[in-house]
Formats: structure tokens, sequence, C-alpha cells
């Protein structure tokens, strides 16, 4: 049975920034939230990425042959989908 990767992704992603994030108040994970606001840094991405690896099994930004930098939380969702192993 296929996991569902979006819902994965949202539980990882809120686990990360409840660990990284005190300031501000948890996100609403809609397809349409800019990365970039959502109150994760570079540094809690990289550990998105990497918690998301041991959960899924992949790294979709290292099997993919073409650079992606997804801007929204439904790009990222959907770049991992498309790379599903």
């Amino acid at each position: 049975m296929k996991q569902n990767i979006k819902e994965t992704i949202s539980n990882v992603f809120l686990e990360i920034f409840a660990q990284e994030v005190d300031e501000l108040p948890t996100p609403e994970l809609s397809d349409d939230v800019v990365l970039l606001e959502s109150g994760l840094d570079s540094m809690g991405f990289a550990i998105l990425v990497v918690e998301l690896e041991e959960k899924l099994g992949y790294d979709p930004f290292t099997i993919s042959d073409e650079p992606f930098y997804p801007t929204t939380f439904g790009e990222f969702v959907n770049f991992y989908e498309k790379h599903q192993l």
C-alpha cells in the first residue's frame, strides 16, 4: 500500500516546525502556503528533507535530474509525489 505522501509531509513538517520555531503560530498547511513564509528557515527545511527521506525512503532532490525549487507547499508535495518510489 502506498503511503499518503501529503499526510506524511504535513505531519513531519509540523513536527519540525514545533521543534525549530518558538515564536510563530503553527501554520495551516494548504497547497498555496508560500514555503519562505511558513516559518521554517533553511536549516528547518534541511531537517525536513532528511526526516522525509527516513520516513519515505527517498529524497526527490537527489533523484531528479533537474534542479527544482518549490515555492509553495503544494509544489513541494507534488515534487515528492512525482518522484515516489
